[in-house]
């Protein structure tokens, strides 16, 4: 791989090469059907939920349109790192153009973004749901989801953009191994000759500026709920009002959990085998993409209904 004096890549060699678990060569073999089922599950289950939001007029309702959105999101997430990741476990695949590199590095970090920012929305969409039951219809419409998804993707693409442009510009000189299974930022930019430092602090700043005001938002907002399900006297009331937000929570929880694992072994990767990132890495691409969808349609009943109702019709 050949450098410019101005510190670009060359694109006439400009392949990086991802060496996955060169440490523990036997977990490509167990990792790999667990995956495969992980990305036909996570495509069946997103798809299925879409079709099935986008079929049913009663389903036509914001509340699902956000988690259209979310499905969506998913099933993005899911095939840019899964298919690579199991081509390279099947067909020893490695090579990755320095294009199609950056492209993934940065629908990786834009749309997982996106989703922490979708979880967000869905909280303030219960959180008017429990709190101002009167008002929802007229607070949370057509036109407020439309607006909310403007905002989610011009966020998430305005702050993570950077994030590749960064690591883009630096100088390579020569080393294109990639110690990783996916284009994660610090693991290219680390291959560099040149200073990162501000690529490691705008990949701590920016990620904790998204990620963190998104789960500090979503922790206010249940708050809220909590206190106002807490001051409900009618009998039942309290966990039928729970229930409407309990698919969304278990999500949520889900989701802060594995990121706080990820971040957890990469401040004490010098204790631990580097592959344990790597692989902590690859399942938060799979596994909630998967769930996400089984848990909303077994615990929504309109979701449930409208399944049922596709399916006697012969879908």
């Amino acid at each position: 791989m050949t450098a410019h004096q101005n510190g670009s890549i060359s694109t006439e060699l400009s392949d990086f090469l991802l060496n996955c678990f060169v440490r523990s060569p036997s977990w490509q073999h167990w990792l790999s059907l667990p995956l495969s089922f992980l990305l036909l599950l996570a495509l069946a289950a997103n798809i299925t939920l879409l079709i099935t939001i986008w079929l049913e007029s009663s389903l036509h309702e914001p509340m699902y349109y956000l988690l259209s959105l979310l499905s969506s999101l998913d099933t993005v997430i899911c095939l840019t790192v899964t298919p690579k990741v199991l081509a390279i476990f099947w067909f020893d695949l490695r090579s990755i153009s320095f294009f199609a590199c950056f492209l993934q590095m940065f629908i990786m970090n834009s749309f997982f973004a996106m989703e922490s920012c979708t979880f967000m929305v869905m909280a303030y969409d219960r959180y008017v749901a429990i709190c101002h039951p009167l008002r929802y219809p007229s607070i949370v419409t057509n036109q407020f989801i439309a607006k909310a998804a403007i905002f989610i993707l011009a966020r998430s693409v305005f702050l993570t953009l950077p994030i590749p442009i960064l690591s883009g510009r630096l100088h390579y000189c020569g080393r294109n191994v990639i110690e990783n299974c996916i284009c994660a930022n610090m693991s290219v930019s680390s291959l560099s000759c040149s200073d990162i430092t501000i690529n490691r602090l705008y990949q701590f700043a920016g990620g904790w500026t998204l990620l963190g005001s998104d789960l500090f938002l979503i922790f206010l907002s249940y708050t809220f709920i909590l206190r106002a399900v807490l001051r409900l006297k009618a009998q039942g009331a309290a966990a039928k009002a729970l229930s409407t937000c309990g698919s969304h929570f278990i999500l949520i929880l889900f989701f802060s959990t594995v990121l706080l694992v990820f971040v957890f072994t990469l401040v004490v990767e010098k204790k631990m085998s580097s592959d344990v990132p790597v692989l902590l890495n690859i399942l938060h691409h799979a596994i909630p993409a998967a769930l996400n969808p089984i848990v909303y349609g077994v615990r929504t009943q309109g979701i449930k209904q409208g399944i049922q109702r596709l399916l006697k019709k012969g879908w």
